[in-house]
């Protein structure tokens, strides 16, 4: 027997001894209560809740829409009053949470007010920083209770745009934060452009974030610092160079919106 025909033996006995059969217990699926919410200064409550679903079940948007309930007891406290959430059509929502429910499912606008779903909300519960919200839910004879805090909000120092060097029609956004040593801060960056298209429509409806949107002061606590954030706004114009499409344009005028949320709320996030 020759010295190649002893290796792909050895190797192919080797190969066999090693194979073995695994088998895997599933556990049974149990569904359980998701819940979606937000509240946020001047803000009304908003709170979808559904059904988790089965991985191995079927998915549709008719399965998906099923999922969603409309007959739970939803209800937000706030110091010594008390909200009653009732269900609505996202059509009768105040324009101003149209948007944020687009924001919060990061889908458009045109496309959040087609939505058939059920939305929790009172238009008479205005949200104030510098206030605790208790959120209590009662479905299928269980209670669920969540506690959120909306902290002052932290003013940027400065904003500005910052041309670069290899084509000064593009920079990047910038701004200087100078944080509180005394206490725990996150924030959230949001972006959107408020010029007007050619049929004098707005570019941007709705507020935008970029993938880390999130942070908080662990490793700046006390400092002043300049930093930068990407373009995350979709562009329709062909005439925006590729390369530079997390960049803003020469002539951009855009809206940061900063804000402020307790470390609960950042963890999640996170």
């Amino acid at each position: 027997m020759s010295v190649r025909n002893i290796f792909l033996f050895i190797s192919f006995s080797l190969f066999l001894s090693c194979s073995k059969e695994v088998k895997i217990d599933i556990p049974g699926f149990a569904s359980q209560l998701v819940v979606d919410g937000t509240i946020e200064t001047n803000g009304n409550p908003l709170v979808l809740l559904s059904q988790s679903a089965n991985i191995y079940s079927e998915t549709n948007l008719s399965s998906y829409l099923n999922n969603f309930i409309t007959n739970a007891d939803v209800k937000v406290v706030h110091g010594l009053d008390t909200f009653n959430l009732a269900p609505m059509n996202i059509g009768d929502l105040p324009l101003a949470s149209q948007k944020k429910l687009a924001e919060m499912l990061e889908i458009e606008y045109n496309e959040v007010i087609l939505l058939p779903l059920i939305v929790y909300s009172n238009l008479e519960l205005i949200a104030t920083a510098n206030s605790s919200y208790e959120l209590i839910i009662d479905y299928n004879s269980k209670i669920y209770k969540s506690t959120t805090f909306i902290p002052l909000p932290s003013y940027l120092d400065n904003i500005y745009w910052k041309p670069e060097i290899s084509n000064p029609l593009y920079g990047k956004s910038w701004a200087r934060l100078s944080d509180n040593s005394t206490q725990y801060d996150a924030y959230k960056w949001e972006v959107k452009r408020i010029n007007k298209n050619t049929d004098n429509e707005d570019l941007d409806v709705i507020f935008r974030k970029t993938n880390d949107a999130y942070f908080d002061d662990r490793f700046f606590n006390g400092q002043s610092f300049d930093f930068t954030y990407d373009n995350p706004l979709k562009r329709k114009d062909s005439t925006h160079l590729k390369e530079y499409r997390r960049y803003f344009r020469m002539g951009d005028s855009v809206v940061v919106k900063f804000s402020k949320m307790d470390l609960n709320t950042f963890t999640f996030f996170q």
